[in-house]
């Protein structure tokens, strides 16, 4: 009779999470806030279902595990590496004057030192999962302030770690610093010193051999994940970090795709529980007098946080607009966020209100960040002229590597699909200038003796200077769809012969950039198929020629590496 309440209690929960998901779906806002508005409704101030809440937890501890042991995989030392010196160094920064201000602005409202010290890290903290979502659906994952924003995502995922360890070695007596700081250091050698000798010496082959068998290589994963965090459970840190550590030893694997992919599902459902009980475990009786701190703090997070990342980027001699655009992208706290604040309600260091303030304040900054980033260039058209004083003097002089004069072609942006551009442009033997808003890409261009340009296609200021009215063609990389058609408007006020070339990822997107006068729209999924085609066309079944194209693209690939160009990601 227990096992048949327990179902039905389950099978409720899931069905108000899909309906509050649908309605969350409807209004183009993360799942997230969904699953956290269904815990809302099983709780006691809804329909009052949670009755197996051991049995429930347990199964949103396992989402966290697996959440963590996913946001392992993606930190391993070459995509710390990638991330660039800036974006260490501005991520960095961000963490600190981010934590600084928010744990000032507490204890000015009166909340302890022990309390406003989890307020002040969980505003640090970005959400890894939502980011990365919403930057794949519009396609500028790999963008400039796309990569820079993955950068200070995987700075904070680091801090997190140590956060995590901290918070999961304290228990709810108190503890001396220097004895808490000894064996804390103890373990962590221990610990540490073992998983460096499993990864190194046991893991690659255990893997290779588990890797024949794909359902032997999602069960050992799961596995693993388990084993870790029970590991970490039992020398008193939290399962999390066990889980995320379990992560990371296996970020190195070949398989790291394969693992990810077979567990996403996976993960997903489980992780879904630990958002419904985290809504239901939320406490509104004694919450209005943290109004005022959920108004501040949400505030800081979604236009303090963004001004703090402006600013760093902006002294680091980026534009405004890299700046604006990675500060509105990293505006909403992080599923660490609730994870730490969770377990702090667990070691006692929390009440569930202070839980549930942070939790509202997630609500708001999540749903407010999607809006920004969706509508990102928008907002930016209207705040630009504002955010000049944080430009500071470019550490690159606009008009260092080219000479001023009216171009034949004008290229704006210089990425991989630019690359081939450029050969082009070369046997057409014309005067021609590619303008891009990456300082490194800049250099780099000037260095081979190319004219370039630093700047932003979005600056009305900086067409005005192009003379596009002498120009016979403009191409333009950047997947933006206002800044294509911003630029398509602004090039046929003052020449309607201007052969116009504009990149799409979307269907009815690129219809309208037709109408609006472009001479043709690129759209690079569908290239792909194209151009197969016509090599199928030509070679027949000529095994000789074939092999030729595959010498050919070896080289072109090997080239594109040098410069640093990889294949889109697309994350879910």
């Amino acid at each position: 009779m227990i096992e048949g309440s327990v179902f039905i209690e389950f099978s409720l929960i899931v069905l108000i999470a899909v309906l509050c998901a649908g309605f969350m779906r409807l209004l183009r806002q993360p799942l997230i806030i969904g699953y956290i508005l269904a815990g809302i409704l099983i709780s006691p101030y809804g329909f009052n279902l949670v009755s197996s809440a051991a049995a429930m937890n347990t199964l949103a501890q396992i989402g966290i595990a697996l959440l963590l042991f996913m946001v392992g995989l993606n930190l391993n030392p070459a995509s710390i590496k990638n991330v660039g010196k800036v974006a260490i160094l501005a991520g960095l920064g961000q963490v600190f004057f981010t934590f600084i201000i928010c744990f000032v602005t507490a204890k000015l409202f009166g909340l302890s030192s022990l309390v406003s010290l989890y307020v002040a890290i969980a505003l640090t903290f970005s959400s890894t999962i939502i980011v990365m979502k919403l930057l794949s659906d519009k396609g500028e994952v790999d963008s400039l302030y796309g990569r820079i924003s993955v950068g200070f995502l995987i700075i904070q995922d680091l801090a997190a770690i140590v956060v995590l360890m901290v918070v999961s070695s304290l228990s709810i007596g108190n503890v001396t610093l220097s004895s808490f700081a000894l064996e804390t250091l103890l373990k962590g050698v221990l610990l540490f010193t073992f998983l460096f000798l499993v990864g190194a010496y046991l893991l690659p082959g255990t893997i290779k051999f588990v890797a024949k068998s794909q359902e032997f290589l999602l069960l050992f994963s799961i596995g693993w994940c388990l084993a870790l965090a029970t590991v970490f459970s039992y020398f008193n840190f939290s399962v999390e970090i066990g889980a995320l550590l379990a992560g990371v030893t296996l970020s190195l694997s070949p398989y790291r795709f394969e693992i990810s992919s077979k567990m996403k599902p996976l993960r997903d459902f489980f992780i879904i529980l630990f958002f419904i009980m985290l809504g239901s475990q939320m406490v509104f009786v004694n919450i209005s007098h943290y109004v005022p701190l959920i108004i501040v703090f949400s505030l800081l997070t979604l236009i303090g946080k963004p001004l703090i990342i402006l600013i760093l980027l902006c002294f680091f001699g980026y534009t405004r607009r890299t700046g604006f655009l990675t500060g509105i992208t990293l505006a909403q706290i992080s599923e660490f966020s609730f994870i730490i604040a969770a377990l702090g309600v667990k070691v006692g260091h929390l009440s569930k209100e202070v839980l549930s303030f942070l939790a509202i304040i997630g609500l708001i900054t999540i749903a407010g960040s999607t809006y920004f980033i969706l509508y990102a260039n928008k907002l930016y058209s209207f705040f630009s002229k504002y955010l000049k004083v944080f430009e500071r003097q470019k550490k690159i002089d606009l008009n260092s590597y080219h000479k001023i004069k009216p171009y034949e072609i004008i290229l704006f942006g210089f990425n991989r699909i630019g690359l081939n551009l450029l050969e082009s442009f070369k046997k057409l033997k014309k005067d021609f200038l590619i303008i891009d808003y990456n300082p490194e890409t800049i250099l780099s261009l000037a260095k081979e003796g190319i004219n370039c340009r630093y700047g932003d296609a979005s600056d009305s200021e900086l067409l005005k200077e192009l003379h596009l009215s002498k120009a016979k063609m403009v191409v333009s990389t950047i997947p933006s769809f206002e800044t294509n058609t911003l630029l398509i408007h602004e090039i046929r006020k003052r020449n309607k012969k201007t052969i116009i070339i504009v990149v799409s990822h979307d269907i009815d997107e690129a219809m309208s950039l037709y109408d609006a006068g472009a001479s043709y729209v690129i759209m690079p999924h569908f290239l792909g198929g194209t151009h197969t085609s016509a090599m199928i066309e030509g070679f027949g079944l000529n095994l000789n020629k074939f092999l030729k194209e595959k010498v050919s693209h070896i080289e072109h690939l090997k080239k594109r590496k040098l410069l640093g160009h990889e294949h889109p990601k697309h994350f879910h």
